[in-house]
């Protein structure tokens, strides 16, 4: 009688477990199932950019990219997505990235927040201030880093009064730069390029800084555009910001991804701007870079994870690469922001700060830069 009740048993024991793995079986596929329908398929992925390097958390939010005289890449942090960490300078050597200088703290928001920048003609490194996240009160600026033998100086404001400073450039003896909320008293949705020269920007590092006056057209101003707010909610506009070939200049919205052409004189004032007709759509435009070898564009697309080329000879538009949700630890886009080329590669910063309706989901504690090699 025991043999046969340990036989039962036995067979009772057997049963469960098979009814175990199939239970598990039937989670598993159901745990597959979901993945494939969560937000890494939902967008489609191109190509395959590289993982170049992974940060710490106190370099959350890597931005913009300057090349120097010298072939150094340096890079802007403004740790926007964890502001407890001060904004720093940075720079790329091989695939590493290392730490160069912390910067000067607004005095009245507390904090740096370095955006875009660039080398001037005089060797010193400029960047704009997106300090509108910390003030709405026009606390952004324009700053300049006096650099001798690739080492900082002194860093100095130059201008102020901004409200969302963002991209920079320099074309000869002039800068260009970007204001992505530079509201009017007539449109709450406006953003501009502002022009400075470089004998305007060297007075003001020796002496006072330009103070633009808010909600103006002010004389450096050099033009305007209005943001159309869709289901982002979103008005920045004015974002990345670089020339063709030919001397006109380029930007696009943040906001609504219209792309616009500015023609200057050879002053460098304003001649006319329209808006860029491409072969389809584009919802965001961050940073920008133009290949002046090829007149080919190349843009972060940051509310759709993407790198987009826009041939700016007949507009056409091509994805470079593009893929869903992800905290980007293989290399994936993870809200890409700002691209740089520099021969070949074109390294890219992944800002994962996302904001509503954007493929990138949260800002996670993963923080990187990628590349990709062209062919």
């Amino acid at each position: 009688m025991i043999r046969y009740f340990l036989l039962l048993c036995i067979g009772i024991g057997l049963m469960a477990r098979c009814q175990q793995k199939k239970t598990d079986s039937t989670a598993n596929s159901a745990t597959t199932a979901a993945a494939t329908t969560d937000d890494t398929t939902t967008t489609a992925t191109v190509g395959s950019p590289v993982l170049m390097a992974t940060l710490p958390d106190k370099y959350n939010t890597p931005d913009g990219l300057a090349l120097a005289p010298d072939g150094t890449v340096y890079l802007s942090v403004p740790n926007l997505a964890d502001n407890t960490y001060p904004g720093v300078l940075m720079k790329i050597v091989g695939d590493s990235v290392q730490f160069v200088s912390d910067l000067p703290a607004q005095p009245d928001t507390k904090h740096a927040c370095p955006m875009d920048l660039a080398f001037g003609p005089d060797g010193n490194l400029y960047y704009a201030e997106n300090q509108y996240e910390n003030s709405k009160e026009y606390k952004s600026r324009l700053m300049c880093i006096s650099m001798k033998g690739g080492k900082v100086q002194a860093i100095k404001p130059v201008v102020t009064g901004l409200s969302l400073g963002n991209a920079v450039v320099w074309k000869g003896n002039t800068l260009y730069m970007t204001d992505s909320q530079w509201d009017m008293p007539t449109d709450t949705t406006g953003s501009a390029i502002f022009r400075f020269t470089l004998a305007e920007l060297a007075k003001a590092a020796a002496g006072t800084p330009i103070m633009v006056k808010p909600r103006t057209m002010d004389p450096h101003v050099l033009t305007t555009f209005t943001t159309t707010i869709n289901e982002t909610g979103l008005d920045n506009g004015a974002d990345g910001l670089d020339y063709d070939s030919q001397g006109n200049l380029y930007t696009g919205s943040f906001g609504d991804g219209t792309l616009y052409k500015v023609t200057l004189k050879p002053d460098g004032t304003l001649a006319g701007k329209e808006v860029l007709k491409v072969s389809k759509p584009i919802s965001c435009v961050d940073g920008l870079i133009i290949d002046r070898a090829t007149n080919t564009m190349y843009l972060c697309n940051s509310r759709e994870n993407a790198i987009l080329t826009v041939a700016l000879a007949d507009g056409s538009v091509k994805t470079l690469a593009q893929n869903g949700n992800t905290d980007g630890h293989d290399g994936r886009l993870d809200q890409p922001a700002e691209v740089l080329l520099k021969g070949k590669r074109l390294y890219i910063s992944n800002y994962d700060k996302p904001e509503k309706k954007f493929v990138n989901k949260n800002a996670d504690d993963v923080h990187t830069m990628s590349y990709i090699d062209l062919n």
